[in-house]
């Protein structure tokens, strides 16, 4: 039985506002690079869509024509404006006698044509010398570790198969620099080597810059930073041979039962240990940086109010192009093409709606939350406020799941430096006299405690769970132990000097 949906008009609502809400969404919780990637793809995928800044176009083109109805309220004709309607649809060009080359280039209006050809090459040549300059401009690729450590090789004089093994164990390091594949597969997969010519490669290799490059593990990385200038040389490679976890957990005493070396001598080699770098390949980059660009930025006005706007200059300024609106009033286009005209028309404007909600949300959220986190800015870190999404979302009058879309992977420049909106959030205890207090505080107040602490007698997790208790603030040793780890804190043993 099919049902009528004359009488039902929240139906055809429905489907009008499913996909916007969907695509409203997914704006709102994209970051500004993200949105940039999103606007550039839908620039290329409709004709329609024109990015003002460049096309030279005024704000009015976003405006509805005359005689249409507002975007929001047109009805889904899914004749017309479903996507598998108008997939392989594809608007009529234009003819000749409808191209209008002072409209379209007015600054090549009052030109002969050998004249536009010239000026046309000139204007190329110009934008080509600016592209080049700006390249110029820009940060050479710092070296990778294979460039440094192929130029190195091309200072000695190597064997060709010889040669080879070294390259294809310096192609075959990890990220930290070390070389985690068997040698045999290194005489697998260079011709005319064996297993001795192997392990001569790998130490040709060794020798490289920096010390401890191709290690095969730790304790290889180490042993391949001692030199004969190092100090207690001897003492420091039995430390790395064999008490590695014994300097971990500070077990000093052990050190010096097994060792019987004195506990001062000890303390200098492992000081010495210290220096030494256990990811030989740290200095280098392995990739492309990932650049954080502030979604918003926070200001004082002149009244010491705390001010967000939207850093949105890189963002593309949209429109719709008056070029396709007046072909859709054109009666004389053909039925196809004004299908496909007014769907692509009404998508741009779907696009251009939900762009300006987001703005207008991640202002309304960002600025709630700065409010709330006046104190944060005003004194520091140890002022932050206990904060949930769901204070917002009701000051707001938004959803919760809005708030959280709003504030995910964005980014906000403060004169306490880059920060993650998500960073304004979280939770809190109260106090015995019921002052609310949130746990980024009690993390700070973790540490001031253990770096005021006696090192030699460090305090144990028990002991801060109880100096928290003298101040009105009751905590289980558990949490007190994850805010440690967290915050890379070692545990009592470890903290202790000898």
């Amino acid at each position: 039985m099919r049902l009528d949906t004359s009488m039902r008009p929240d139906v055809t609502l429905r489907q009008t506002l499913m996909p916007r809400m969907i695509q409203s969404m997914e704006i709102l919780q994209l970051p500004s690079l993200a949105l940039q990637e999103r606007i550039d793809r839908e620039l290329i995928e409709n004709p329609l869509l024109v990015d003002l800044r460049e096309s030279g176009e005024t704000a009015a083109s976003t405006g509805e024509s005359d005689g249409d109805e507002p975007s929001e309220l047109r009805e889904i004709d899914p004749e017309v404006d479903s996507p598998t309607a108008t997939a392989n649809l594809e608007p009529t060009p234009p003819t000749t006698d409808e191209f209008d080359f002072a409209t379209e280039f007015p600054e090549f209006a009052d030109l002969e044509p050998w004249e536009r050809e010239s000026k046309s090459r000139a204007t190329l040549a110009e934008e080509s010398d600016r592209k080049l300059e700006a390249m110029q401009n820009m940060a050479s690729r710092p070296p990778s570790l294979v460039d440094d450590l192929s130029l190195q090789l091309g200072y000695l004089d190597l064997e060709p198969t010889l040669r080879r093994a070294c390259d294809y164990i310096i192609a075959n390091l990890d990220d930290h620099g070390f070389f985690r594949l068997p040698l045999e597969d290194v005489v697998r997969d260079v011709p005319g080597l064996d297993l001795e010519m192997a392990r001569e490669a790998l130490r040709v290799v060794q020798k490289l810059d920096p010390p401890g490059i191709a290690a095969r593990d730790l304790k290889e990385c180490l042993l391949l930073q001692i030199t004969p200038e190092t100090r207690h040389a001897d003492l420091v490679a039995t430390l790395i041979r064999h008490h590695l976890d014994d300097i971990g957990h500070n077990r000093l005493p052990i050190i010096e039962r097994k060792t019987g070396a004195p506990l001062e001598r000890i303390k200098e080699a492992i000081e010495q240990l210290r220096k030494f770098n256990p990811r030989p390949a740290s200095g280098f980059t392995s990739g492309d940086q990932a650049y954080i660009v502030p979604d918003l930025i926070v200001e004082q006005n002149e009244q010491g109010r705390w001010v967000v706007r939207l850093d949105d200059s890189q963002t593309p300024r949209l429109g719709i192009s008056p070029r396709y609106q007046s072909m859709l009033k054109n009666k004389q286009a053909d039925a196809v093409t004004r299908e496909y005209i007014k769907y692509k028309i009404d998508s741009a404007r779907w696009l251009i709606d939900s762009i300006e909600q987001r703005k207008a949300t991640l202002l309304k959220v960002a600025q709630a939350i700065i409010d709330y986190q006046t104190p944060f800015l005003n004194h520091g870190p140890e002022h932050i406020q206990p904060l949930k999404m769901q204070q917002i979302a009701d000051q707001v009058g938004v959803h919760v799941t809005t708030v959280s879309r709003a504030v995910d992977d964005k980014w906000i420049q403060t004169p306490r430096g880059l920060l993650p909106l998500k960073r304004f959030f979280g939770g809190g205890t109260r106090t015995s006299s019921g002052e609310e207090v949130a746990y980024d505080q009690l993390r700070l107040r973790l540490q001031e405690m253990i770096a005021q602490e006696d090192k030699r007698k460090p305090l144990s997790d028990e002991e801060i769970v109880k100096a928290f208790e003298k101040e009105g603030i009751t905590l289980a040793r558990r949490t007190v132990t994850k805010y440690r780890e967290t915050l890379g804190i070692p545990s009592s043993r470890q903290r202790r000097v000898y």
